[in-house]
């Protein structure tokens, strides 16, 4: 680990293959990952995915609404 990454930044880390697998649940379309947010987006539906202690919450209820300019 490089001594550059704080805690929350570890706690927000997800395996790439991971990424790759998961999906919107809304529209099954593909998420795009935000390290620094630490949420899995989801332009198709204009969801943003919170991930947290590492784990990202794939409820609808839970996501964020995109903005106009994200």
């Amino acid at each position: 680990m490089t001594q550059d990454l704080d805690a929350a930044s570890l706690g927000q880390m997800l395996d790439p293959r991971l990424v790759e697998v998961l999906v919107c649940p809304l529209t099954h379309g593909p998420l795009d990952y935000d390290r620094e947010k630490g949420e899995l987006i989801s332009k198709k539906a204009r969801l943003a995915y919170p991930i947290r202690d590492g784990v990202p919450v794939m409820l609808a209820d839970e996501a964020r609404a995109l903005s106009e300019d994200e």
